[in-house]
């Protein structure tokens, strides 16, 4: 990442009516509007070429703009012989390409106060910049040249060992992301076992032609989607047609996600367990992964006041039965594009470990059992319809809704096509998907003292 994070912050909607009867459906004074057939101003366009890639835009008239461009490359899609590449192209994204210098990336976007930033999860990497209006033409230059035109210069490459190291131990220190990357490495034999983050061995073994091939394979226009806020359609698709019809075909297939259940524990010092139990659950698009996010809701996503202790979510009423000890509970959920994990998450005192699994285990087989309270599910509803439409009112998160349903579908829906969804969701559908963890083969992640920690087939 580089440049100043500044520009991001204002990105979000500005608006101000000079009138009392001015609608948001037309421009406001002074906007030039492309030519063109009719617009529906603050409506999502969407344009596929014949390339195959998805051009997604919404023009909202703000004076600050965020394009990004979405990679179907996630480390899903490395091989034994290149675990850990994603994440050294995370980290390349400032370096030389063929058309600018490293200095000359960092220097142009600081320049007009932008900035430019990569992150990648196991099926996608997003190339972002933001900037003022004024300035689309001058970031969208070292966006394409990131993305397009990468150098890896090999003295380059091996300077990013260092940082990789770093990345690695910052990413330790957090338990929470240590036992979601075991539960992973446990619960698939292949393709999403693959880690976020470099393996050990790996270090410093990935060469700048493992780079290119991977970006070769990986980068082309079929698995490609260039999404804008706060810009215009026309313009960005004339960008798309001009310099991101790179390369023809779909890229490497990649191999279907084979779930297995399994364990992995980690035995470490200090008095507390985290611990996540899963099953299978559901792919993004299905109807299924609806009923399972108002099911993780309904157990308890998170506490909704800050620093508070979630006490009204049902997972933690089940467990405070069963223990006085301080404890933190809540679901667990993750959707791919051709499989899914769904699960229950605890952090407790090591001595308290077994009774606080079981009760939250317990607590998703009572709801499997049809014991779902109509308000219990009237209140997931509200917190996931809110929690979805606070996300997309800021512009890093609408840039992530609208990149990954165009990226995975080639389609947008609405707001309104989505709170349908989840309001259309019954209480048996979600009895249902409790029914599917209950039964599901489990895979169980743990680390800290684990004495009294029981195993995945004692559960």
């Amino acid at each position: 990442c580089c440049g100043s994070r500044g520009a991001s912050k204002a990105s979000r909607r500005f608006y101000v009516a000079t009138q009392r009867d001015q609608h948001l459906t037309v421009p406001l004074p002074g906007i030039k509007v492309s030519a063109g057939g009719p617009h529906m101003y603050q409506d999502v366009h969407v344009t596929k070429l014949p390339s195959g890639l998805v051009i997604a835009s919404l023009e909202n008239y703000s004076p600050a703009s965020r394009i990004g461009v979405l990679v179907r490359a996630g480390s899903r899609y490395e091989t034994m012989d290149n675990l850990g590449v994603t994440h050294l192209l995370r980290l390349a994204a400032s370096l030389t390409t063929k058309g600018a210098s490293a200095f000359r990336i960092c220097r142009g976007v600081e320049a007009v106060g932008g900035s430019l930033s990569v992150s990648s999860s196991r099926e996608t990497m997003a190339y972002t910049v933001d900037c003022l209006r004024d300035h689309i033409d001058t970031v969208m230059e070292y966006l394409i040249n990131v993305t397009t035109a990468p150098e890896f210069r090999p003295w380059e490459v091996s300077d990013l060992t260092a940082r990789v190291k770093l990345d690695k131990e910052l990413a330790k220190q957090s338990l929470q992301i240590g036992v979601i990357e075991n539960l992973h490495a446990a619960a698939y034999k292949n393709a999403l076992s693959n880690s976020l983050y470099c393996p050990d061995y790996m270090l410093g073994q990935i060469t700048a032609d493992q780079m290119h091939t991977f970006v070769q394979n990986n980068f082309t226009s079929a698995r490609m989607a260039l999404v804008g806020l706060g810009v215009d359609h026309a313009v960005l698709k004339q960008v798309g047609e001009q310099f991101l019809n790179i390369r023809s075909g779909t890229g490497t297939v990649g191999s279907k996600a084979v779930y297995r259940g399994g364990e992995q524990r980690h035995h470490s010092g200090g008095g507390l367990v985290h611990a996540v139990v899963a099953s299978e659950s559901a792919s993004a698009t299905s109807a299924e992964a609806t009923a399972f996010s108002i099911l993780q809701h309904v157990l308890g996503a998170g506490p909704r006041v800050k620093r508070g202790s979630n006490t009204t979510s049902t997972l933690s009423q089940a467990i405070s039965k069963v223990t006085a000890q301080p404890f933190d509970a809540s679901a667990f959920s993750a959707n791919y594009t051709d499989s899914g994990l769904f699960g229950v998450y605890t952090i407790c005192q090591a001595n308290a470990a077994k009774d606080v699994i079981k009760a939250a285990v317990g607590q998703v087989n009572d709801i499997a059992q049809g014991n779902l309270a109509a308000a219990d599910l009237s209140r997931a509803k509200n917190q996931l319809t809110a929690e979805y439409l606070m996300s997309i009112e800021n512009s890093e998160g609408l840039m992530e809704a609208i990149g990954s349903q165009v990226l995975a579908e080639g389609t947008y829906h609405s707001p309104e096509a989505v709170t349908q969804k989840i309001n259309a969701v019954s209480s048996a559908d979600v009895v249902n998907v409790a029914k599917k963890f209950m039964s599901g083969k489990k895979t169980m992640a743990s680390s800290g003292h684990l004495v009294n920690t029981p195993f995945v087939d004692e559960i």
